[in-house]
């Protein structure tokens, strides 16, 4: 006698490729739904910065580490694919390689003395890094053009094609961030996700589980900043110019607040953080003198009522949904549901929920992680 299982599960994995491809049909009929062309550009950098939060999240919310220095890599893949293509003349290809490759050795030579820090002392280790490419950027006038930027830098042409009009490159855009997404949809359901989230929830417990700290704290601190320096290489050949106002320690604090605003830990959050923060100040242009005003009640607001960021809000909406559609459906007095009673509860949106705060990790997922 077999017994039936008791539900059909579909597997992470599975979802996370249908939630993300419904997510990139969702972006390709954006410009046919957007009335004027300068929403499409204004979405396309949200996708851009996504790319950014996205990685940023892995190493804040996953592994528990701050930077305040992502701008700073950012900025270098950016300076890096236009002095190789616009200075020196070298094709598109060679300066994604060389951007994205710059970024992540600088990373991983950063990482290695400042990631032996914790705390605010890792948070002011990664700020001082900024402050010095910050500088770097406005000094080396001959170099990078100093403070009034680098212009002329060409527009992308990839194996053959040119992408000239911006329907083209946010379509290119929005088909990198998916790709970004589902690669780190699958990276935290790994041994590499399980070692970070254990890192998070405590690092002793971690090392005592086997995990090697040190190690998955650079690997993950390099992942995030390659997730820059792909954004720093799009955002170069979208605008054609550069200047180092657009790196500078405003936007590593932007960066932070879009993966606390969008959800701690969430994949999708991070995503939700960047696309409303970078066009939200697009809306309240209109509002002129009191846009400031409104834009900061706006995420005090946000931030006493979703506490958890965009991500956890939405989360709560549809538990209390299904609250409201099962007390409609239960008879009286039947009991109710839990909102996280599946093993797969909180990895829809690659959360962190099964690793609650000031509990021992699990220590099958951190042996598992140890050897990821």
């Amino acid at each position: 006698m077999t017994c039936a299982p008791s539900s059909f599960s579909v597997p992470a994995s599975y979802r996370s490729l249908v939630s993300v491809s419904v997510f990139f049909v969702c972006l390709l009929a954006m410009p046919y739904v957007l009335p004027n062309p300068y929403y499409v550009s204004t979405l396309t950098l949200a996708c851009i910065n996504a790319i950014i939060v996205v990685g940023l999240n892995l190493l804040l919310g996953f592994a528990g580490q701050i930077s305040l220095g992502h701008a700073a890599f950012y900025g270098i893949a950016a300076y890096a694919t236009g002095i190789a293509t616009a200075t020196y003349g070298l094709p598109m290809e060679a300066g994604f390689f060389i951007a994205v490759g710059l970024t992540g050795l600088v990373a991983l030579l950063v990482g290695i003395p400042t990631l032996k820090l914790t705390g605010h002392y890792l948070a002011m280790g990664t700020l001082g890094f900024g402050i010095i490419v910050f500088i770097f950027l406005n000094e080396s006038i001959e170099l990078t053009g100093g403070p009034s930027g680098m212009v002329g830098i060409p527009r992308l042409a990839l194996f053959g094609y040119e992408f000239w009009s911006d329907n083209a490159y946010f379509y290119l855009v929005s088909a990198v961030l998916c790709c970004i997404l589902l690669l780190s949809l699958n990276l935290i359901r790994s041994r590499f996700g399980r070692a970070l989230k254990a890192i998070h929830t405590s690092e002793k417990a971690a090392m005592c589980m086997g995990v090697d700290i040190a190690r998955y704290k650079l690997a993950v601190f390099v992942f995030s900043a390659l997730y820059a320096g792909v954004a720093g290489f799009l955002y170069a050949h979208y605008l054609g110019f550069v200047a180092p106002s657009s790196f500078g320690f405003h936007f590593s604090v932007q960066l932070i607040v879009m993966v606390v605003l969008g959800g701690m830990a969430s994949v999708w959050g991070a995503v939700a953080g960047a696309i409303f923060l970078t066009v939200l100040p697009e809306f309240l242009r209109v509002f002129e003198t009191i846009e400031p005003l409104i834009y900061g009640s706006i995420l005090v607001l946000s931030m006493m009522f979703m506490p958890k960021g965009l991500a956890g809000g939405a989360e709560m909406l549809c538990r209390r949904a299904r609250r409201l559609c099962g007390g409609l459906r239960a008879p009286a007095g039947a009991p109710e549901a839990g909102p996280q009673s599946g093993p797969e509860s909180g990895q829809e949106n690659g959360s962190t929920g099964a690793l609650p705060t000031g509990q021992p990790p699990d220590a099958g997922a951190v042996r598992g992680g140890s050897n990821g």
